[in-house]
């Protein structure tokens, strides 16, 4: 079993106490705010298993239908996700709407925040530990996992403040407004989510960083040839893909050409071991005088 799975099943775990908790903290108090937050832990104990699927569907080898391999199983994973957390606002404004219209006093609320409290503690911890690994496996569903949980962790800190709020001034209108507030940081959340994976389908370029440490690796490896031009790259899942045309002296020979290749590659995935690269091997005639000059 793969690092990114252990994470995953993990993750399921975590979202259920989770869960667990802030299900308790809602029925003892009848809080709708705290409803919307149970309502999200739901969500990541059923997105974890998705994003557990995704996983091991992008881990399969490349075959004779997907020749570059399964990797954009996880920005599917992440995109359904968003969509998921959209739904989970839907809801939470409709909650927040009857609460509004009937109010209703809180039972046991202070019980109820601690409880939340350790909820939220727990998901902030695993948060950063899904954001490290996400980032370090470059795997968009973990990341997306972690956000969605900081999102959680952030929504949860500020319903518990305005529960104290209302507890302390009787103001009971602030239950439903709080858990309206609440599902519109999700909405935002999920609504972002969607759009980076969304970016991610459409064969987006890394980030511009990315590209420009590229281009310099290409210009400080490729000497002997004259330049390098036409480069693309697109993101799919961990995997990054790159193909540009490299310019060589017409009295070069095909070896000659081909150990600049080599040395390309191997200066790129030193750096970058994810990339995949595709070099078209031009003559002189072929120079457009732009894209990336050999130093």
């Amino acid at each position: 079993m793969q690092g990114g799975e252990r994470i995953a099943i993990g993750s399921i775990g975590v979202g259920g106490l989770v869960l667990a908790l802030k299900g308790a903290a809602w029925w003892i108090t009848g809080s709708v705010a705290f409803y919307s937050d149970a309502l999200e832990s739901t969500l990541h104990v059923a997105t974890g298993l998705l994003v557990l699927f995704a996983l091991r569907f992008a881990a399969m080898p490349a075959d004779a239908n997907h020749p570059f391999g399964h990797s954009k199983a996880e920005f599917f994973a992440a995109v359904v996700e968003g969509v998921l957390i959209v739904i989970a606002a839907v809801s939470i404004f409709d909650q927040a709407w009857l609460a509004w219209r009937h109010p209703h006093p809180l039972e046991m609320p202070f019980q109820g925040i601690v409880i939340n409290a350790a909820a939220t503690v727990l998901n902030g911890v695993w948060a950063l530990i899904l954001l490290r690994t996400g980032g370090r496996l470059r795997s968009p569903a973990l990341q997306a996992d972690g956000r969605h949980l900081m999102a959680d962790v952030v929504t949860s800190v500020g319903i518990a403040t305005g529960i104290v709020l209302a507890v302390l001034t009787g103001y009971l209108a602030l239950d439903p407004v709080l858990a309206a507030a609440a599902g519109f940081y999700v909405l935002w959340s999920g609504m972002r989510m969607i759009s980076s994976s969304v970016g991610g389908l459409m064969d987006a370029a890394p980030e511009q960083a990315v590209v420009g440490r590229i281009r310099e690796l290409v210009a400080e490896s490729a000497t002997g040839a004259i330049e390098a031009h036409d480069l693309r790259t697109r993101q799919a899942g961990r995997l990054t893909f790159l193909d540009f045309h490299l310019v060589v002296p017409g009295n070069m020979t095909v070896a000659e050409s081909h150990a600049i290749c080599d040395r390309i590659e191997e200066t790129l995935r030193a750096e970058m071991p994810h990339v995949a690269v595709t070099i078209h091997v031009e003559p002189p005639e072929k120079a457009k005088q732009h894209g990336v000059p050999v130093l």
